[in-house]
């Protein structure tokens, strides 16, 4: 080989390999924002969904101030009702974690099913979401957890058996990363998907072994070390994570474990799934969880 082929060849080399560093650092400014959209004005409060709540505001041990509702199970709300008036008999509570998306103000339909199926719901803006402060991460959503976990067992004392772990989208990966270290009474995770590398194989197949990925969100592993009763929901018709991701999951899970179809898009399963969704989660909360 000639010393001018060999130029050649060395030159389309080095584009390449430019033109792979400028990809990557292009995908690496812009991860953050395709990951995390989060809203800061809340367009709704418990109270127009008729649910008495209270406001709760906690920090996570690298200093972010969160801030959450706590809406305990009561049948209607009353002039005079309060959260303190309220009745404790009811401990078993749901700890929901949300999408990637909007804030909590935006998840009313979802807590409105859990309350009907009798049970208190905490729900948590991560940080820079809703009235959180800090700026979002992928250790510092699950630092976000962890400190939603303590609030419920060291101010409201519970039990690990009275809590069921929830998760949306991103939430469940949030939500079995969590569950794999505190093991609550059940754990739930609809609509999402088993780490991110999974994620941009399947939409990306072709340049995804050439992106760095900034974030694992591995769920897969997280999923594999929970000994609580596993709940997945997913759509075959899901547009934004695709089925056979959530199978994944379930696939990986131990054993007590469920798997439910749900109909529709990634942002309507929910309400196309009815009711037979709400059905299926009722189920679950009544006899699928760890005595």
């Amino acid at each position: 080989m000639n010393n001018r082929l060999i130029n050649q060849v060395f030159s389309k080399l080095m584009l390449l390999f430019l033109g792979l560093v400028l990809l990557n650092g292009l995908m690496y400014l812009q991860q953050p924002s395709m990951t995390f959209s989060p809203y800061a004005t809340h367009e709704q409060t418990p109270t127009e969904w008729g649910l008495v709540y209270e406001d709760v505001y906690l920090h996570t041990e690298d200093g972010v101030r969160l801030h959450a509702w706590y809406i305990p199970h009561q049948q209607v709300v009353t002039p005079t009702s309060s959260v303190n008036e309220s009745q404790h008999e009811i401990k078993q509570t749901l700890l929901f974690f949300h999408g990637n998306a909007g804030n909590i103000s935006h998840r009313g339909s979802s807590i409105e099913i859990f309350h009907r199926l009798g049970l208190n719901v905490f729900i948590i803006d991560y940080r820079s979401f809703g009235k959180s402060q800090g700026s979002t991460s992928e250790q510092g959503i699950y630092n976000d957890a962890q400190a939603a976990w303590r609030y419920l067992t060291d101010e409201r004392n519970l039990e690990s058996k009275d809590i069921i772990v929830f998760g949306r989208s991103l939430g469940g990966v949030v939500a079995a990363q969590l569950a794999a270290q505190v093991q609550p009474s059940a754990l739930i995770i609809e609509s999402s998907f088993s780490s991110a590398r999974d994620v941009a194989n399947a939409i990306f197949p072709l340049l995804s072994p050439l992106i760095f990925l900034r974030y694992d969100f591995n769920t897969l592993t997280n999923v594999k070390q929970v000994k609580s009763p596993v709940l997945v929901l997913h759509s075959p018709n899901d547009e934004v994570i695709p089925f056979h991701l959530g199978e994944k999951i379930f696939k990986a899970a131990n054993e007590p474990k469920y798997f439910v179809k749900m109909r529709g898009g990634h942002n309507n399963s929910l309400f196309m799934s009815q009711p037979e969704y709400e059905q299926a989660l009722g189920k679950f909360v009544r006899t699928g969880q760890k005595n």
